[in-house]
């Protein structure tokens, strides 16, 4: 279990230019499974996410960890929707975060490529990380993320503009990190992967949570009426 968790958010909250993306929030999530965020459009997914990991600057509130704020903040990593490549190669830049954590320049090589055959990249090493596909880049995101042992990791939308077999490869990658005791929270706007993946389920409209519940209770028969025209297809606002 992680000695992160649980994780108490107090009247957080985001603000940008005077108006509140996100909260006042009031939630407590535990150690263990996979958290989907789910929501429409503007529903704040994305302002929750960066403000748990810290990128984005609490309006209000507080965000309390079982650890100190400094251990927190080197246990997690944040894979976005659209990954950052770095001008190097495949190998040097799942390396990157190796090498600032100290690994030596030739330890960080050898982690880095295991890193990248783990999630079927070992044999792009030398290719240069802007000139892959889009799968191929999330995949690189996720195992510059995972290379550290990340006990919790941050994904928002990491399939958006994903077909099929790229996005049954990240699920597939996700489930093994799970499995191996990395605490995943993700959103997501494709229902069947919420379906797949979550093992507990928040529901966002407006910046607030109008439910958090296991997925099997969600899925079952959200109790909100929100929630449930959200799940039928319904504009909800």
């Amino acid at each position: 279990m992680s000695n992160l968790f649980p994780v108490k958010l107090e009247g957080a909250l985001v603000r940008r230019a005077g108006t509140t993306l996100v909260g006042p929030l009031n939630l407590e999530l535990q150690a263990n499974g996979v958290t989907v965020v789910l929501g429409p459009n503007g529903a704040g997914k994305t302002s929750l996410l960066r403000m748990m990991h810290g990128i984005a600057r609490l309006g209000g509130g507080r965000i309390d960890w079982a650890c100190s704020p400094e251990e927190a903040r080197v246990s997690q990593a944040f894979v976005f929707q659209q990954p950052i490549m770095m001008r190097r190669s495949v190998l040097d830049n799942i390396a990157y975060p190796l090498r600032l954590s100290g690994l030596s320049r030739v330890k960080a090589k050898v982690v880095a490529a295991q890193a990248a055959a783990d999630v079927g990249l070992g044999d792009m090493l030398d290719r240069p990380a802007p000139f892959l596909s889009g799968g191929e880049r999330q995949k690189l995101a996720l195992a510059r993320a995972l290379v550290t042992k990340p006990k919790l990791l941050f994904l928002d939308e990491p399939c958006a503009s994903l077909d099929g077999r790229a996005t049954r490869e990240i699920e597939e990658i996700l489930n093994r990190a799970a499995g191996h005791g990395t605490r995943l929270i993700m959103s997501t706007h494709d229902m069947g992967q919420a379906r797949r993946l979550a093992t507990e389920v928040l529901f966002l409209l407006n910046g607030n949570v109008y439910e958090h519940s296991s997925a099997e209770a969600f899925f079952g028969g959200a109790s909100t009426a929100k929630a449930q025209a959200f799940l039928n297809g319904d504009i909800v606002e």
